[in-house]
């Protein structure tokens, strides 16, 4: 009868260790899931803006906010970034310029469009918000309202891609 109890406390010994490795396990595994956060699958981002533009800093705390990895470059000239990175239409251009996963971001881009474009990669050079738009996000509103958002081209083409 010893023997038995002996048996039946082993056995149920090892039948617990396996769930709890088990649990363990599958705890890990859900913990894991959660963090996946959006923060986990955007791409670290690059803005170039002025020093002192406040409506530039509220961009990047909106973009920043949404989980973007902001890095921040004051200049007191932004336009040799836009140029170099393929920006030379002055129509185009706005007070900040971004440049996330190879694309250009310029201007009050809102986050959705930019996660729309890392998602399709599209063949373009970036978006635009060209000069900057009221009721845009960095410009009173994060809900983007009456504006386009342009996809442009290195041959200076665009074309529009939302219009909120």
């Amino acid at each position: 009868m010893t023997h038995t109890l002996i048996r039946s406390g082993l056995l149920l010994s090892a039948v617990l260790a396996v769930s709890a490795c088990s649990l363990e396990s599958t705890v890990i595994s859900n913990a894991s899931a959660q963090s996946s956060t959006p923060e986990a699958m955007l791409p670290h981002m690059v803005v170039y803006k002025s020093p002192t533009c406040g409506c530039c800093q509220s961009w990047v705390d909106y973009v920043d906010k949404a989980g973007f990895s902001v890095e921040t470059i004051d200049l007191e000239n932004v336009d040799p970034i836009k140029v170099a990175h393929g920006l030379s239409d002055p129509q185009l251009k706005s007070c900040h310029t971004a440049i996330v996963d190879g694309y250009v971001i310029e201007g009050h881009v809102p986050v959705s469009d930019i996660e729309r474009l890392l998602a399709e990669r599209p063949d373009v050079t970036g978006l635009t918000a060209p000069g900057m738009p009221m009721m845009s996000p960095g410009m009173g509103s994060e809900t983007p309202k009456n504006y386009d958002v342009l996809a442009f081209d290195k041959q200076g083409r665009t074309r529009v891609y939302s219009s909120y």
